[in-house]
């Protein structure tokens, strides 16, 4: 009945050393699409939750649901009288080049003038689209990105696998593992909150990242989110800070560069998504975290993966789904006049829910076999592995979020009153719940409690 589901976490397991026998799966509601979107989503929760019951003194059953586990795919939050704020840019989105499809990704201001600049124009929708219609798409994809933007243009799911970046991650792990020699640990999980006491430093942004270390929160890890001081991503905040406490430093600065630099030797786990190479500009590369902190478990992501002509492109969910064929399969089994993504950011979820289970399996490898693990995720591997499995079988048509999907206690969010969709994922008797609010950017002291 599960099948699918219970193939791709066997993939997932394959690579951490788990066993996806211990993890029952329940519910057919299925999110429409072409693919096991909601195969995926059920897979990668049942990932973490199961990595976190093989804890030592954790244990117990791993039951996930399908359907919550694709609700919270896409938009937990459920604000109670007050409208959350908008999550795109009006530049943002699929355009007609001359010969295919390309779409802009624009919602972080520096990236949004980036694409205006190449494309000469004002940030009002027809200019754009008169301005695409102009560009040859791989031609205008590669002015944006050389600009510091970031654009993709459509391609088919064989284009990609001939393209070499598609082929560097033909063979690529879905976790790039590697790992050293560390002192003991005295820590250990909890009873209640297992993860409690756990000291997660987050450097990530929109989104993988962020719900990953929403994941850890919701089991009791103390996680502390660092922004710059200007950074904003207004319409997913209030969806991915639930349980954290966030600060802001400049890492450019001297003093905020050390402030940082204490609060990562004193981490027991750093998450980050920055662009492969942009800490070691700041001074912290790969080499200078192991320095700083030798016991460090250091899990991180990009969007196209570690390797490859492309691994230093900026990326987001929406464009590697352009890239790596997912939205022209779903046009050409729709027969659309456009693209057709997948229903939701499933990359981004996904994959947040593999960073929160490599983290975990970090914590493990450090209790029980003193090794400090660096591990490496991609939203591009995290595509393939939903585009190779079997496309799924028919089911009943997608129900919409009902009443009885949320929790009915109400959560004080920055923004005003809100109730959350009911945790997706069970692990014995241990409950999955948040001690803090989601709580505005830049809305703490950059310090652990």
């Amino acid at each position: 009945m599960h099948e699918l589901s219970h193939d791709m976490l066997g993939a997932i397991l394959r690579e951490l050393d788990g066993n996806p026998a211990q993890c029952s799966f329940r519910d057919e509601d299925s999110l429409p699409s072409i693919f096991g979107t909601s195969d995926l989503a059920a897979a990668s929760v049942g990932a973490a939750g199961l990595m976190l019951a093989q804890l030592p003194g954790v244990g117990g059953d791993v039951t996930v649901s399908r359907r919550l586990a694709s609700l919270w795919f896409n938009w937990s939050l459920q604000p109670q009288g007050w409208e959350p704020p908008p999550l795109r840019d009006v530049v943002t989105g699929d355009y007609r080049a001359a010969d295919r499809w390309i779409r802009l990704h624009t919602n972080a201001p520096h990236h949004r003038a980036a694409a205006l600049a190449v494309l000469d124009c004002t940030a009002e929708r027809e200019a754009v689209v008169r301005a695409v219609a102009a560009w040859q798409a791989d031609e205008l994809e590669a002015a944006i990105v050389a600009q510091g933007g970031c654009a993709a243009t459509m391609r088919s799911i064989d284009e990609w696998r001939e393209h070499p970046q598609g082929q560097a991650l033909s063979e690529a792990p879905l976790f790039l593992q590697e790992s050293r020699e560390c002192a003991p640990w005295t820590w250990r999980p909890g009873a209640e909150r297992p993860l409690s006491g756990l000291r997660v430093l987050d450097l990530t942004r929109v989104l993988a990242g962020p719900v990953a270390t929403r994941f850890l929160a919701g089991f009791g890890a103390e996680v502390l989110r660092i922004d710059p001081p200007t950074w904003d991503e207004a319409g997913v905040i209030p969806e991915v800070s639930l349980g954290k406490r966030c600060a802001r430093l400049d890492l450019r600065k001297a003093d905020d560069h050390a402030v940082f630099a204490r609060l990562l030797s004193e981490a027991d786990v750093l998450v980050h998504g920055y662009r492969n190479g942009a800490l070691d500009h700041l001074g912290f590369s790969a080499q200078e975290r192991a320095a700083l902190n030798p016991n460090l478990i250091d899990v991180s992501l990009n969007a196209y993966g570690w390797s490859g002509p492309w691994c230093d492109r900026r990326g987001f969910d929406s464009l590697v789904q352009m890239s790596c064929g997912i939205a022209h399969a779903g046009m050409s089994a729709q027969g659309a006049a456009k693209p057709v993504p997948l229903p939701v950011q499933a990359l981004d979820h996904a994959t947040g829910y593999l960073m929160a289970a490599a983290v975990l399996r970090g914590v493990r490898a450090r209790l029980n076999e003193r090794r400090a693990m660096r591990i490496r995720l991609s939203l591009a591997r995290t595509a393939r592995l939903l585009v190779e499995s079997p496309r799924p079988p028919e089911r009943a048509p997608w129900q919409p979020l009902r009443d009885t999907d949320v929790a009915p206690d109400i959560e004080q969010t920055s923004w005003g009153p809100a109730r959350r969709v009911i945790a997706s994922v069970t692990i014995g008797g241990v409950r999955m719940r948040w001690d803090r609010p989601a709580t505005a950017l830049g809305s703490a002291e950059a310090r652990w409690e």
